[in-house]
């Protein structure tokens, strides 16, 4: 099987897919594992998954173990600050673990059994299928013939984009938030700490400090009601784009912007959502942001894409003799779980106040509160069915 993306659901899918007896080759576009990313959290129904995985302990000691969080306005006075949560995490009392993106991507690709085949530095071109498999065509490498396609390449993936149709079928955006993140000098001298900023013009910053002596993870961002359009592909037109929008602002944004635009690890985002009314279409399959991205505003992605990686291995492997119903039968046991949330996104982005008022979805202080937003999901046993190699 070829696996496109190494990132939290690829990663995920190819280490159970190893485990029940597959041969499993991951192409990644990027040269070795990326870089940088958002902080990450690990909830509910994928604490069970990182559990059976074997990797629970190892996320929970390399969590960002954060103590609190200050706002200040834009002279750096602080105006407010809680040690009971978090913007990025929520409650600190929660048993949900916050990670960093590429510590989480660290601790998967460790899972992941040896006999699993890396392409770093490569892509699909191409995807044609038949009844029996999927001849593929790489940029770089030399064609070959897997028996089954997964997507897990990402809220603008190739793979859907090669077999499902263009981006615009798919990607939906909502709200008005943009907000790149990367890594920068801890000048602020953070320690399990966070710093927020916003202004009335809807220009913000989060600097999230784990250590004194390492890089920062930042957070920098602009509301634009209108919407804006940008080329996902162009990193050096993203910078530009927001150095223009949080030009003037106060605090220390003018330092951060020095810091973006040499940034080697930056990742641009907006508030979007993927709706397919299939996920699946003979022999490829999509898993993860790349069939059903959730959306940055419920702090339920990855939760959501763990679960979907866990289910679409659990299904493949207990119909081997059929993968093509394997993959229909993935998307039964999933699709409503992934529906409410998606909807659950659509109807926070309409009610903002729900996670600045002290209610159900907000903790004291007015911060979102993710964790009552996560949803149950059971989990099948697929290791008692499935006869491991």
């Amino acid at each position: 099987m070829l696996v496109s993306g190494a990132s939290i659901s690829g990663l995920t899918t190819a280490s159970w897919l190893a485990r029940y007896g597959f041969e499993v080759t991951v192409v990644e576009r990027a040269p070795y594992l990326r870089p940088g990313g958002h902080a990450l959290d690990v909830r509910g129904p994928a604490l069970e998954a990182a559990e059976r995985m074997g990797i629970l302990t190892t996320i929970r000691d390399r969590s960002t173990k954060l103590t609190g969080i200050a706002v200040v306005d834009s002279a750096g006075k602080e105006i407010f600050r809680s040690m009971e949560s978090t913007l990025t995490g929520g409650r600190l009392d929660s048993p949900d673990v916050e990670i960093l993106r590429d510590d989480l991507c660290d601790v998967l690709h460790e899972a992941v059994a040896s006999p699993v085949e890396y392409i770093f530095g490569d892509s699909i071109a191409s995807l044609t299928q038949d009844e029996s498999g999927v001849d593929v065509t790489f940029v770089a490498a030399a064609p070959r013939r897997f028996e089954l396609v997964i997507g897990a390449d990402g809220l603008y993936s190739g793979v859907r984009r090669i077999a499902f149709g263009p981006d615009e079928q798919f990607l939906r955006a909502f709200g008005d938030l943009y907000v790149a993140t990367f890594g920068m000098p801890n000048f602020l001298g953070l320690e399990r700490w966070q710093v927020m900023y916003r202004q009335p013009d809807s220009v913000g910053a989060l600097v999230m400090g784990l250590r004194k002596d390492i890089k920062a993870r930042t957070y920098l961002g602009f509301n634009a009601p209108k919407g804006i359009d940008f080329d996902f592909r162009d990193i050096d037109a993203q910078k530009r784009l927001l150095a223009h929008r949080v030009a003037g602002a106060g605090w220390v944004i003018p330092q951060i912007v020095e810091h973006m635009l040499r940034a080697t690890d930056f990742h641009f985002y907006s508030l979007s959502q993927v709706r397919m009314s299939s996920w699946s279409r003979g022999r490829i399959v999509l898993v993860g942001d790349a069939g059903y991205a959730v959306s940055l505003g419920t702090g339920q992605a990855t939760t959501v894409a763990m679960v979907g990686a866990y289910v679409l291995a659990g299904e493949l492997a207990t119909h081997k003799d059929d993968l093509v119903a394997g993959a229909a039968a993935y998307e039964g046991e999933l699709r409503a779980y992934v529906i409410r949330n998606q909807d659950i996104a659509l109807e926070q982005n309409a009610k903002p106040e729900e996670l600045t008022d002290e209610g159900e979805t907000a903790t004291p202080g007015g911060l979102p509160d993710f964790g009552a937003l996560t949803l149950p999901f059971a989990l099948k046993n697929y290791q008692e069915w499935v006869r491991l190699p």
